[in-house]
């Protein structure tokens, strides 16, 4: 899950066959989604570097903790920011839990 490889999504939903990918190009826009999710992420880190480690003005101790968040984070900002995408600017998909009954 954490590989260094390509990250891949299923292009069409498995239930309901939908092609997630809207219009060629749609997940760019998904850029300044994870961009906004990468910054509350770093903004909250330094915030709590600073009171944990009693207020260090160690700009290495920063740039270390916040580079391991981007990391760390990197899957769950890559699915994530994609998924808010296709909920916020899709009006057409919408769950179905008649699709999930076997």
């Amino acid at each position: 899950m954490y590989g260094f490889r390509a990250q891949k999504m299923n292009e069409d939903c498995p239930h309901c066959g939908f092609h997630f990918e809207v219009e060629p190009g749609y997940f760019y826009a998904a850029m300044y989604v994870s961009y906004a999710l990468v910054v509350a992420q770093l903004v909250t880190t330094g915030i709590l570097t600073f009171y944990l480690s009693n207020k260090s003005e160690s700009p290495m101790l920063y740039l270390g903790v916040m580079a391991a968040i981007i990391l760390a984070f990197s899957p769950f900002n890559f699915r994530y920011s994609r998924v808010i995408l296709l909920h916020l600017l899709s009006p057409n998909v919408k769950y179905n839990p008649m699709l999930d009954k076997d």
